[in-house]
């Protein structure tokens, strides 16, 4: 998974079916990789998150769709 700040994650639940989206403000690791530092859509709040599997970035003004 590879994200560059503006873009969206769509994050998947380990304990339920729902999804949140949240935008990507900063990316903590090395190339692109989790934590991401985002702005939950929901709620507007701000966490420093690591996506579980089933999560997707989706990239915002560049080509494609990281899925973890």
């Amino acid at each position: 998974m590879q994200a560059v700040p503006g873009d969206e994650l769509v994050a998947a639940s380990d304990d339920t079916s729902r999804t949140r989206n949240a935008e990507i403000l900063e990316v903590r690791g090395a190339d692109g990789q989790p934590p991401y530092r985002v702005r939950w859509r929901d709620t507007g709040l701000m966490a420093l998150v690591t996506p579980v599997a089933g999560s997707v970035v989706l990239a915002s003004g560049h080509d494609g769709e990281n899925q973890l």
